[in-house]
């Protein structure tokens, strides 16, 4: 089966599909494509599967005219079924892994998925699961649901691995293309086929572990090691301000060692899909083992706090002006998680705003990149553009996202008061006015 495999691969032979179609499923379902190998998606949001065979795009990490001229070749196409599962010799899982009410993993998408594939699966099928998950997914949960549901033997009949997705929205040099890619498979044989799928697909390295678990522990490793990092830096932003010592200068200093130290930046809290959940995965395992995660756990706690504190810092400041939080009127600049881009998944800004809509503010937020965003079920519209007028027109402007696409030098020079969590008015001279976090 190895030999033959590889040999499919070696002449783009092999049938993709990818189930999942999001930020990290599309970008993936395109390379694989580009590549040469005919690709089939998969998602139950049929407005996704639609602008997919219409050759739309919907993320922002996706060239618009590849993904054109992929579903017009018919290379990339879109499915709701999961019968066309039964076609496919590789089968990519990239699905969401939430946490769920109560701080725990949820991962009913993965294994909902592996349900419908293992009804469908066939002899010679290569499944990889790339949703980032706690260690032993793979072999605990994803292995006897596809041997007891498809009748065929892991190892002998088909191989199971996990290669964790690492993707960076908005960021300019490293896409899925060039981003090196961990592989960690049940056996010899299906680590060389998967890792050789993935090289024959991107250009970065592709790096093998002895095991899938070793995998998904790198991925989690990967996030935590940010999480604690940032959480360091929050908590001394906290202390540095009761110390009166500017923290971001502190940093810069520091980031002239030329070894031993990375830069890590504090702000509002964490956001996005990975660093701020993929702790709690580590965290909620290691539970099974009777271990406490106590730094990490730390750290996801200073972290999660960070929205409650801004506002605190922010009713502080209109305090100065004796202005009370409830009813001041507050701008907040980006929602998005992260600066120049339009996701606001897990944005600890729309947090911020929530407490502010507690506190009784009058609260409006501006977003070059986010115009609405949903949040528990309700939908929020931001401002459409700012003005100097519109600026003046505010007790706070409060900054949460570093977008370049806005000009600080009018904010700053039209605000009453603006409140920087992002530092993102380092290069403005008028400078009166602005309190960082």
């Amino acid at each position: 089966m190895k030999e033959l495999l590889l040999q499919k691969i070696h002449s783009r032979q092999i049938k993709v599909g990818v189930i999942g179609l999001g930020y990290v499923g599309l970008p993936l379902a395109v390379e694989k494509a580009k590549a040469g190998f005919v690709t089939k998606g998969f998602d139950i949001q049929q407005e996704k599967v639609a602008m997919v065979n219409a050759g739309h795009n919907y993320i922002g990490d996706v060239v618009d005219d590849d993904l054109a001229e992929l579903a017009e070749t018919g290379m990339l196409s879109a499915t709701c079924d999961f019968s066309f599962v039964r076609d496919m010799d590789f089968i990519a899982i990239c699905v969401p892994t939430p946490l769920d009410e109560h701080q725990q993993p949820d991962i009913s998408y993965v294994k909902s998925s592996t349900e419908e594939i293992a009804k469908y699966m066939k002899k010679g099928s290569i499944v990889v699961l790339e949703s980032t998950t706690y260690p032993g997914t793979t072999e605990e949960l994803i292995k006897p649901i596809l041997e007891e549901g498809s009748g065929l033997i892991c190892g002998r009949d088909f191989y199971l691995g996990f290669s964790p997705e690492r993707v960076d929205p908005g960021n300019l040099i490293y896409k899925t293309k060039n981003t090196p890619k961990v592989v960690g498979a049940i056996g010899a044989d299906a680590t060389e086929v998967i890792a050789a799928m993935y090289r024959t697909v991107l250009d970065g390295d592709v790096f093998t572990v002895s095991s899938p678990a070793i995998a998904e522990m790198e991925k989690i490793l990967e996030n935590t090691y940010r999480n604690v990092n940032i959480g360091l830096v929050n908590e001394l932003a906290i202390l540095c301000d009761k110390m009166g010592i500017n923290l971001w200068e502190v940093i810069e200093a520091a980031k002239t060692k030329p070894y031993g130290f990375q830069a890590f930046y504090p702000g509002p809290g964490l956001g996005g899909h990975c660093i701020p959940l993929d702790p709690y995965y580590l965290s909620w395992k290691a539970r099974e083992y009777g271990f406490h995660t106590s730094m990490i756990e730390s750290s996801m706690m200073i972290n999660d706090k960070m929205p409650e504190y801004c506002v605190e810092r922010a009713s502080k400041i209109l305090n100065e002006d004796r202005k009370p939080l409830n009813g001041s009127k507050i701008l907040i600049l980006g929602v998005a998680y992260k600066q120049d881009i339009d996701d606001y998944r897990e944005s600890p800004a729309i947090k911020v705003i929530e407490i502010l809509d507690r506190c009784g503010s009058v609260v409006d937020f501006y977003d070059p990149f986010v115009q609405e965003y949903s949040h528990k079920g309700e939908k929020r519209k931001g401002l459409s553009a700012i003005t100097p007028e519109i600026v003046q027109e505010y007790d706070l402007v409060m900054i949460t996202t570093a977008h370049t696409k806005v000009d600080y030098t009018m904010v700053s020079s039209n605000a009453q008061k603006v409140f920087d969590t992002k530092n993102a008015m380092k290069d403005v001279v008028h400078r009166k006015n602005i309190i960082l976090l």
